[in-house]
């Protein structure tokens, strides 16, 4: 039998665990993204489709070619690298398959807060702090942003500024002030 279509270790069988998994979405829900990150994804398929994957192809071809394949590095490692990008292929295609794409901007000068927004906002502590509601695939909290499906997002989404929301958090019901919400400035066209 051909070696070509077997796997190569018993270890490989664990395709699945070698990232973190991505953030799972609401049943029934839609991927909502801005234009940005619906961009960001795109170009991140485009690069794995047309650069990364026939690169890594090319390797395993030659490492084939070089004969014994139980002992070679780059052969071994370019299976899991192809394996790793084709993973990340799928996971892109499903999720850019699904997008929603929301232009933040349409809410320009808006104080209720919807997908998109930069709201600053105020705890019962007194702690002023700002974040702005992302799509679960681009939101980056170090950035200050989260999802549009995290609790904090869930509890201010449709509320105004001025609004005191109630919001559940790991450490018990939090009271919440709204102070500002602001929305990127429409684009020229």
């Amino acid at each position: 039998m051909s070696k070509a279509f077997t796997r190569e270790t018993d270890a490989d069988q664990d395709d699945d665990g070698d990232g973190p998994a991505p953030a799972p979405l609401p049943a029934g829900s839609k991927n909502y993204m801005t234009p940005q990150g619906y961009a960001r994804l795109r170009a991140e398929f485009t690069e794995l489709m047309e650069v990364e994957r026939p690169k890594i192809v090319d390797v395993i071809y030659w490492a084939a070619s070089n004969g014994d394949r139980s002992e070679n590095g780059d052969y071994i490692y370019g299976k899991k690298r192809l394996r790793e990008i084709d993973r990340r292929i799928r996971f892109l295609t499903k999720r850019l398959e699904i997008a929603e794409v929301v232009d933040p901007s349409v809410h320009f000068g808006n104080d209720q807060i919807f997908f998109g927004a930069t709201v600053a906002y105020e705890d019962a502590s007194g702690l002023e702090r700002t974040i702005t509601i992302y799509g679960i695939d681009e939101a980056d909290t170090a950035q200050g942003q989260v999802s549009w499906v995290s609790p904090i997002a869930r509890a201010l989404l449709k509320a105004r500024v001025g609004d005191v929301v109630r919001m559940q958090s790991p450490v018990g019901v939090q009271d919440i002030e709204v102070l500002r919400v602001d929305y990127p400035p429409p684009k020229p066209v």
